[in-house]
Formats: C-alpha cells, structure tokens, sequence
C-alpha cells in the first residue's frame, strides 16, 4: 500500500497540473488554516506566553472563537497582542466581547488600523485591565507575580525614550511596527513582540513576501536576533485588503520564556 503524500508535496505536484489548486487554497483553505508554533526563548522557562496580533475583525465570529478557544487550550500566563484589533469602529464591541472569553492577562499595544478606525481606547482599557492584563500606551507593568515586565510601545514618536527593562525579572516589548526594534538597543529585552507584516500574506517559496507594509524592512516575519534582543514578528490572525494567503497561515505563538 503506498503512504500517503504531504500537503507540501500534493501543492508541489498540482501546481504543475492547475494553477487553479494553488489558487483555491489561497483563497479558501490557507486564510484561516489556523497554525500555532511554539518557541522557547529562555535556557530556564517559567512562564508560558501566548502571542497574536493583527486579528483586523471584520465580523467573523466563528473563526474568532475558535481563535479564543485555542488561545485558552495552553492557559497562558499571559497573552500579549501587538496591534490592530479592528479595522472600522462599530466592529470593536464585538471583537471584545470575545477578547473577555480569554482566560489569561491580556498585554496589549494599538496598531495602526486601530488609530486609523478612530475608535474609543477606553473600552479597551478597561477590557484588558479586566483581564488582569493591560492596555499599554508607552507604558510598563509588571505581571502580578512580579515575574514578568511588560513594555509598550506605540511607535509613534521614534524619538521618544524607551522606558529601560526591569532588573531582576524577565522583560517582554510589545510593539506593532517591526522596524522599531532598531531603535531599542542599547536596551535589551527578554523578548520583542511585534506584527503588522502580515508575513506579506502572500510568500512564493525560496523567495519570500510579494510585499509587505511600511515600518517593517527586514523582519518580515519570524524569528531574528537582533541587538536589543530575540525579535518575533507574528504573521497574524486577520487580513487586510484581500483575504487571500499563500504559504503564510494565520498565527498563534506561544512562548516559552
């Protein structure tokens, strides 16, 4: 009897026969073929931290619970979000009323469509803070154990002093805009949370993203190490523009740290 063949493999071998395939999986499989990826920062781990960014909900409830639902299957220390829950205001109640179903602290920074959405900040707020987490405005907090400091960026002043990582505890940066991370050093983190990239959506194999937003350069997605520390550039829940994406499946990181 023969074995079965990979995903990968069948991909590889439709692509010769119909380009049809690649395209039904862009479009209907792979945007929420939902992937989690777990990564170990640390020697001596302590805490579990789960990671998503850019969910972009555009009224997809079931797609999003399923999101929550996984997020809850690891019972994280904590759950940190890098930007941009929505993309229209009258979409924020509904993304929260799922952000409450996460059972861990929620850590989180805006993103760019979050601005550009002129919602209210403060119902956030008050979502996070119910959490026991925070929402964090070029702010840091330190986890209730005291174990872990939490610091926010929101990238939108470059100049602006970077508040200096705790001495004696494990340090996570939170920001949405990837490129940021030149301008941490010589502070140095734990680890380095960010999104916005998208991964590009769209990665042709051996190649790479076909495009990715500004404020990103070269950490289009994945793991780099960098002078301030491990950076980890998630590729997202959501989408923007079209739903299409190929070769880059929405993403839950969780870390262990």
């Amino acid at each position: 009897m023969k074995g079965k063949i990979s995903r990968r493999t069948f991909l590889s071998l439709s692509a010769l026969a119909s380009p049809a395939v690649l395209s039904a999986d862009a479009v209907f499989v792979e945007p929420q073929w939902l992937k989690v990826k777990t990564i170990s920062v640390s020697d001596n781990p302590t805490h579990r931290v789960v990671h998503i960014t850019d969910i972009h909900h555009k009224g997809d409830c079931p797609y999003l619970e399923h999101v929550v639902n996984t997020v809850n299957s690891f019972a994280p220390d904590a759950v940190c979000f890098t930007g941009d829950l929505i993309e229209k205001a009258h979409y924020l109640p509904e993304v929260l009323a799922f952000m409450r179903n996460i059972k861990s602290p929620i850590y989180g920074v805006p993103g760019n469509h979050d601005y550009w959405s002129k919602c209210d900040f403060d119902p956030i707020k008050k979502c996070f803070a119910q959490s026991g987490g925070a929402w964090l405005i070029d702010q840091q907090v330190r986890s209730h154990d005291r174990e872990l400091a939490f610091t926010g960026a929101t990238c939108l002043n470059w100049a602006k002093k970077v508040h200096s990582p705790h001495r004696g505890t494990k340090n996570i940066m939170l920001m949405h805009y990837p490129l940021f991370v030149e301008k941490l050093p010589p502070h140095r983190y734990d680890l380095i949370l960010a999104g916005h990239s998208h991964g590009g959506q769209v990665r042709i194999p051996f190649v790479g993203p076909l495009m990715v937003p500004y404020w990103v350069g070269r950490y289009d997605m994945g793991l780099y190490q960098t002078d301030a520390g491990p950076l980890y550039v998630n590729p997202g829940i959501g989408y923007i523009g079209t739903s299409i994406r190929f070769n880059c499946r929405p993403e839950i990181t969780v870390f262990e740290v």
